[in-house]
């Protein structure tokens, strides 16, 4: 038999933080996503990872250069496990020489030469700002030993952050049988690269670098558009995988990212970016629903001292919901057993959290107690027995 509780209104609780309790699928509202020219697409609100509009979503494509993005994912987890550092020295081997290395003709390359001495950062800055060919090869060969072994950590990866339809052949994206991804999983890779260290998703939003007196731009061209607030993350194109690009903006507190692989052309594939974007910040707005062990309720503990235990969530729970539906979102919370009994332990789930828009479910959530609640004494216990049974 379920308990249930008394309503509670969201909009009382909302709250801007730092922590996002993610959400896998749109919800169900009947606002009208925008007309998009692209092969796969998707929309994602950052601090839910909620997916807010797509158009096939899953369909396996070529990453093309968006392969990048798990190259400097890569390199960052080894600066979080001080196995390397920014500030490292790297001497460019014969393999990341574009002129030596007939694959790399007529790709983007950083104009690297052998026996070249540069930072960690600045080889970094030359796989997201030049999209470097040879800067891959060269972090590659640094941090694992070889291309070989480090796309064997990049595959390791595509398993710890579930992404599903993802598999790389190569360190920088040029096409290669075998290798795959989706608009759903790079939007999922691209909110792990934001979650990270700010210094490293910074260099997302550089324009321009210089190298060897070559000077070259970004080719994320809405990171030029001020009214925008882009500032991240990446394009791509070969011509099996077609004109992609993932970007993100931040308006205020609001983060979004917006993922088109398969576009007709270089303006095209930002224009359809842009059009998710503009879409997804006019009508959407993220949440929070409950705080960290903030009570939603008080409820009786039979057998328990204390006889009552603060309910409520033990995580910092977000929602993306339209505009016009926030103020008609309301949350209850059901018990499991029709009476809670001594012992709990903190955090113990003991039910759920429902979260409503006029009577149909939009998310549930674990309902826990908030603090330890042990068996009380004899004499409390055999009260309680009468009452229960009287």
């Amino acid at each position: 038999m379920l308990k249930r509780r008394a309503t509670l209104v969201v909009t009382s609780l909302v709250f801007c933080a730092s922590h996002a309790f993610a959400q896998d699928d749109a919800l169900p509202f009947s606002l009208a996503p925008p007309t998009i020219d692209a092969a796969s697409w998707v929309l994602m609100d950052a601090k839910t990872g909620q997916i807010l509009t797509s158009g096939n979503p899953d369909e396996q494509r070529n990453p093309a250069s968006l392969t990048k993005l798990m190259t400097g994912y890569v390199v960052d987890r080894a600066i979080d496990q001080k196995r390397i550092t920014r500030d490292d020295k790297v001497t460019v081997g014969q393999d990341a020489w574009g002129a030596g290395n007939p694959s790399f003709k007529g790709s983007s390359l950083m104009f690297l030469k052998p026996g070249d001495v540069l930072t960690v950062r600045d080889l970094s800055r030359g796989v997201i700002i030049d999209s470097g060919n040879d800067a891959c090869v060269a972090l590659a060969d640094y941090v694992a030993g070889s291309q070989e072994n480090f796309v064997g950590l990049m595959n390791q990866y595509v398993e710890k952050l579930g992404l599903k339809n993802t598999h790389f052949e190569t360190v920088h994206g040029l096409d290669a049988p075998g290798q795959h991804s989706t608009a759903r999983d790079l939007a999922i890779l691209s909110r792990a690269i934001i979650d990270g260290e700010p210094d490293f998703y910074q260099m997302y939003s550089e324009k321009t670098l210089s190298w060897n007196g070559i000077t070259q731009n970004n080719r994320n061209g809405l990171l030029w558009d001020n009214s925008l607030h882009v500032d991240g993350l990446k394009t791509g194109h070969t011509e099996t995988a077609g004109y992609n690009i993932i970007a993100s903006n931040v308006v205020g507190n609001h983060r979004l990212i917006a993922v088109i692989m398969g576009g007709k052309s270089s303006k095209g594939r930002e224009e359809q970016a842009r059009k998710l974007l503009v879409w997804g910040q006019n009508n959407f707005d993220t949440v929070q629903l409950f705080h960290a062990g903030r009570a939603l309720g008080n409820e009786t503990v039979w057998y328990g001292s204390p006889h009552t235990v603060a309910v409520g969530s033990d995580k910092d729970l977000y929602l993306s919901l339209p505009k016009n539906e926030i103020n008609n979102v309301k949350a209850k919370y059901v018990i499991d057993n029709k009476e809670l009994v001594a012992p709990l332990a903190a955090n113990q789930k003991i039910g759920e959290i429902q979260v409503v828009d006029k009577d149909q479910l939009l998310a549930s959530y674990p309902l826990v107690a908030l603090q330890q609640v042990e068996e009380a004494g004899i004499f409390t216990r055999a009260i309680d027995y009468i009452k229960r049974k009287f």
